[in-house]
Parts: C-alpha cells; sequence; structure tokens
C-alpha cells in the first residue's frame, strides 16, 4: 500500500522539476535572444541635455512679466574650446513666464548644434550637449525658441531669436 501512496509524490514531484525546467529555459531563451539577436534601440533624435527645474537665469534682478510679455534669455557671447562636446551656456525658460519654450541652438548656416526637449517656466539647463564638435573659429550662433502654450496640445504661439557670437579657440 504505501506503492500507492508514493506514486501521488512522485508524479508532483516530476510535475514541479517539469514546470521549473520549462521556466528555466524561457527565462534562458529570453536572456539569449536580447543579448544576441534584439536590436538597439533607436537613439534619440538630436541631443539631450540635463533639464533641472532650479535653473537660474544669472541675472540678480530678474524682470517680472507684469505688462511685459514673454520673457526671452538674451546672449552676448560664448566661449569653447575646439572638439568639445558641450557648450556652457544657460538656456531655459524663465519662471515668470506662462508659456513654454522649445529651444534650438543654430549657427547661421542653419547647423542645428541642440534642440530641447519641452521647457516648462523655471527650467533649463546651463551645459548644452553639442551634436556634433566645432572647430576653432567665430561663429555666428543663435537660440531659436518656439513659444507654446502649456496645455497637452503645445499650440505655438510666437517665436523669437537670441543672437550671439560663438568663439571656439
Amino acid at each position: 500500500m504505501s506503492n500507492t501512496k508514493e506514486k501521488p509524490k512522485k508524479k508532483f514531484l516530476i510535475s514541479i522539476i517539469v514546470i521549473l525546467l520549462i521556466a528555466a529555459l524561457t527565462v534562458g531563451g529570453v536572456i539569449v535572444y536580447n543579448c544576441f539577436f534584439a536590436e538597439d534601440p533607436t537613439p534619440p533624435k538630436g541631443v539631450v541635455g540635463v533639464v533641472s527645474d532650479g535653473w537660474d537665469t544669472g541675472l540678480e534682478n530678474e524682470p517680472t512679466s507684469e505688462g511685459r510679455g514673454i520673457q526671452i534669455p538674451g546672449y552676448g557671447t560664448a566661449v569653447m574650446n575646439a572638439g568639445d562636446t558641450s557648450l556652457v551656456l544657460s538656456i531655459g525658460n524663465p519662471k515668470t513666464n506662462s508659456c513654454g519654450f522649445y529651444a534650438t541652438l543654430k549657427l547661421e548656416d542653419g547647423t542645428e548644434l541642440y534642440k530641447s526637449e519641452l521647457l516648462e517656466p523655471g527650467y533649463g539647463l546651463t551645459e548644452i550637449p553639442l551634436s556634433q564638435t566645432l572647430k576653432a573659429g567665430e561663429y555666428t550662433a543663435v537660440v531659436y525658441y518656439q513659444c507654446v502654450t502649456l496645455d497637452e496640445e503645445h499650440t505655438p504661439l510666437n517665436s523669437a531669436e537670441s543672437e550671439f557670437t560663438l568663439i571656439v579657440k
């Protein structure tokens, strides 16, 4: 009689072992597929910088927006070294604005060096990753600001350009 009690136990143990083997083979197959056959993820279009909500315009007495419309940051010159992959420049959306910005850094000839994600009021970055390096020289550059509504549609409003001289040493 003990033989009949052992048969259900053996069947149960064999079932558990089979389930564990199937699970192990499935996990192993997924790992092998991901390591050898999966396509590389699509790289993001453009370059992405580290956007922070503590962005500071660098102005001591930042104007208020009362009766002044949309505030657009301005630049005189920026300096970087030839071959650098980033530019120290404060691009952002002043916290006094009531719209969002998409900022694009371009050279006068249309070469796009950076395009931001949506910058809400008070958000920006101070180190801009560049899509390409530049040779030594003096360039006319522009930050193009496309202003949009802050709702889900991000309806375009007006735009502005802030031109400056980019010196590459």
